[in-house]
Formats: C-alpha cells, structure tokens, sequence
C-alpha cells in the first residue's frame, strides 16, 4: 500500500507512525523524494493466542508493506511539482492510502493555500486518471497498430476492443476504472494495463487531535464533504477519520505509558484499523503454521486453492502437493490441544481444491520424487 495525497498534510508522519521509522516531516512540500518502504504488522489476536499457546522459538506475523509517496500537486501528470517520479512511484504499488487534510492550522502550509478535502480529493483523483489517459493513448495507439498488421491474431483484435471500452469509460471522467462492471475478460486486459485508477483505495481523514479526543469526527464538515465526494465518485470505498497528531503522539510512548494515557483520553489508535483495510484492500487472508519451533502467518490471496497456499512455503510445496490437514482456529481455540481436535473430528483432510480459509491452521502433505513426507511445524 502507498500513502497518497497532496504535499504537506501528514503522510510522512502518518507513515512514521505506522512504521515506527524516521522518515524527514517537514513543514515545506516536496520533503520525502525518494518513496520510503517498512513493514508494518498485521494486528490479530488469533495470532497472539498460537504464540501464548505454543510458546514457539520465533513468532512471525503476517505483514504489509507500506511505501510513503511525496505528495502529488496539481498539474502532476504533466510533471508539475515532481509529478513524473512520484507517479512513477504509485504505479508501483498495489493498492493507495489516501490521505486527505480536514483540519485547520495556521502553523501548516496548505499547498492550496486553503483546506477544502473535496478540491483535494479532486486533484488527486484527475491527476490519477490524467496519468492515466496518457498511458492508454500510447497503448492504443501500440495495439492498432500491431492489430492492422496481417500476422494480427484474434486475440489480439479482441483485447483492442476491450481497450477501446476502457478508453471510453475514462473519457467520461466520473468514475475510477476499479468502480466499472468489468467481465473478467475484461478485467484481465485491464490488469495487464496497470491503471493507477485500477489500484483499490482506502480514504484516510486527519483531522485534528482536538477533534478526535472530543468524539465530534462525525460532525465536522469535512468529514461530510469528504463523504458526500467519496459516494459520488468512488461508492463503497472505506473512509477512515483519525488524527496524525495524536497517532504521532502516541507512537513515541512507552508501551506502559501509552496504555496508561488512552485509557485516561478514553479514546484508541486507529492504525491497527488503517493496517488491516489496506490489507483487506489487497484480498489478502493468512493461515497459520504453528509448533514449538515457530509460529507463522502466511500471506496469500484470497480464494487460494491449496497448493497455492503451500507455494508460498515453497515453490516446491505445490508441484508436489498431495494434501493438507486444516485445523480450524475456532475448534482449536475451544479444545485448547491439536490432540483434542483430532479426538473431536475436527482435523480435516483436503486436497487440492480446497479454498484456504483466512485463519485456517494448515499441515501441507508434500510428494517430493518417489518419497511422500509431511511438512509440519507442530511436530
């Protein structure tokens, strides 16, 4: 995920949070050039409860990757500001946060010179798709050309005519190509074009600390322009209010300390929330291994069949995939032992149409040349 939005509104900051790293947040535009990239943890309490119950050597949790992307300007896509690079930087990434300024503060140059969401959102959004219109011209332009020539195949003449729907969905300008009825043929094309408008977006609202510690985020009306405009223009996404100031804040707390003080503000962190819709975002789930040795979250898509779920153990794991033994978290979680589970029934057996479910605990079967052995962490 990269954090988007105008310069100067709190996405290095916000990142620093996120990430407990030190990237420059500087009170000018244009701070952070170069895109900064950490790790954050994924928050899940099932996680946490396989670690106290196995007490394994190593924990690894699972984790997304957020990247912090300098601010885009108005007229970017025709290389204002440093539009080129930093939209270079976005069409690297699979999914945006994007942050957008709903507080007032004299001390904090607006690029704008006023704080207005909906203009910013505005901006962010046609400089996007701006970029966008650019690269499908070039494509179309690529693919009738190839498409005239006498070797052209059909398949060829029928991704142009995809392309050429696409193309005049965005000429319309309402909507981000992610919000279109695509067939999956469609879509497929679509993919293969990379579209910054294709990527899915998480809308994320710094307001003020004193706002935020009040619990009025709701009324302010910002956080009703930004609403309104996130309904008209892309239905559906997830809009979540915080305050940068205060994650800041608290971020440099002692863990002691940072309990102590957000049960006296009665208020809590909205970054395990902000973690986990970019990772929703992204149609990412996790299973788990788990034994004394360590305990794993692994990352994969959702609606991942078995053996590509064991491919992310190790490409060798799906082409000598035979089978996998799923404990459910829930049944371990109320029998307390593997043992009990497999008493009560509950270990399955799957094979190689099994969808993993998000939390599954998995033991892969693999078939490696002519000796079939099991790849367990629990034992």
């Amino acid at each position: 995920m990269g954090v988007v939005g105008l310069p100067n509104i709190g996405k290095s900051s916000l990142f620093n949070a996120l990430t407990n790293s030190s990237v420059p947040a500087e009170n000018y535009p244009f701070c952070t050039i170069d895109p900064s990239e950490a790790l954050v943890q994924v928050p899940d309490t099932r996680f946490d409860w396989l670690c106290n119950t196995y007490q394994p050597n190593k924990i690894t949790p699972a984790h997304l990757t957020v990247l912090d992307i300098a601010g885009l300007v108005r007229g970017a896509a025709q290389g204002a500001g440093l539009g080129n690079a930093f939209l270079a930087n976005v069409g690297s990434v699979d999914g945006l946060y994007h942050l957008v300024r709903a507080f007032e503060d004299d001390d904090v140059t607006h690029v704008e010179n006023t704080v207005d969401p909906r203009r910013d959102l505005g901006i962010i959004q046609d400089e996007l798709r701006l970029k966008d219109e650019e690269s499908m011209e070039r494509t179309l332009t690529e693919w009738t050309r190839l498409a005239t020539k006498p070797s052209a195949s059909r398949t060829l003449k029928d991704q142009l005519q995809i392309l050429e729907q696409v193309t005049t969905f965005m000429a319309n300008g309402t909507r981000d190509v992610r919000k279109g009825q695509w067939t999956q043929e469609q879509a497929q094309v679509i993919n293969s074009l990379h579209l910054l408008t294709a990527k899915p977006m998480v809308y994320l609202c710094n307001v003020s600390m004193d706002d935020y510690l009040s619990g009025v985020t709701k009324d302010i009306r910002w956080l009703t322009d930004i609403q309104e405009w996130v309904n008209e223009n892309n239905p559906g996404d997830i809009i979540i209010p915080l305050s940068v100031s205060f994650e800041s804040k608290i971020s440099e707390m002692g863990l002691e300390e940072r309990t102590d003080y957000l049960a006296s503000v009665g208020v809590e962190s909205q970054l395990p929330k902000v973690i986990l819709a970019g990772y929703k975002a992204l149609h990412l789930i996790h299973y788990f291994t788990c034994g004394p040795q360590e305990v794993r979250a692994w990352s994969v898509r959702d609606n991942s069949k078995a053996p590509e779920a064991a491919g992310v153990i190790h490409t060798d794991f799906t082409r000598g995939f035979t089978g996998v033994e799923i404990m459910k978290y829930n049944d371990l979680y109320q029998l307390k032992t593997e043992a009990a589970v497999r008493s009560a029934g509950k270990l399955l057996q799957k094979g190689k149409d099994y969808i993993i479910e998000d939390g599954d605990i998995a033991h892969f079967k693999v078939r490696k040349k002519k000796i079939a052995y099991v790849w367990r962490s629990c034992f």
